[in-house]
């Protein structure tokens, strides 16, 4: 079995930032020579998730509105009086997508729908520097 570590680093805008980060797994899959196994692919913060979805304009704003309209910026949080930060929307928003996606490697391609992108989401309301960890392990020919 193979494993091998590489990370992706991001600068982000925060509020909602969506980064497609497709092209960048999929060569380091590409380079692993793993013909069958599983893709990781995830960010170390409280305020940033990982997910799919069609990386597209309308996609990107309807992503951001649906965020908005569920856990909006404005309400008083009670992370934001614990801390003061004012990001306690972030928090939320990131912990209902999730840190992290695995995706099977299958004859050195990672499976995925044509229009499914792999995309990282700065929920945070600042700025940010982002280091996007992948993990690419399997049988390698």
């Amino acid at each position: 079995m193979t494993i091998i570590h590489d990370s992706i680093h991001l600068c982000t805008e925060g509020d909602c930032d969506v980064h497609d980060v497709t092209r960048e797994v999929e060569t380091l899959v590409a380079a692993s020579s793993v013909t069958l196994g599983l893709v990781t692919i995830s960010v170390a913060s409280s305020t940033a998730a990982v997910t799919t979805c069609e990386f597209e304009p309308g996609m990107v704003r309807d992503l951001q509105r649906i965020f908005e309209q569920l856990i909006p910026r404005g309400t008083q949080w009670a992370h934001n009086s614990t801390w003061g930060d004012a990001n306690g929307h972030s928090h939320l928003r990131a912990s209902l997508v999730g840190p992290s996606l695995s995706l099977p490697i299958v004859g050195s391609r990672v499976q995925r729908g044509t229009w499914q992108q792999i995309v990282v989401i700065d929920f945070d309301n600042r700025p940010r520097d982002r280091a996007v960890s992948v993990v690419v392990m399997g049988d390698a020919t």
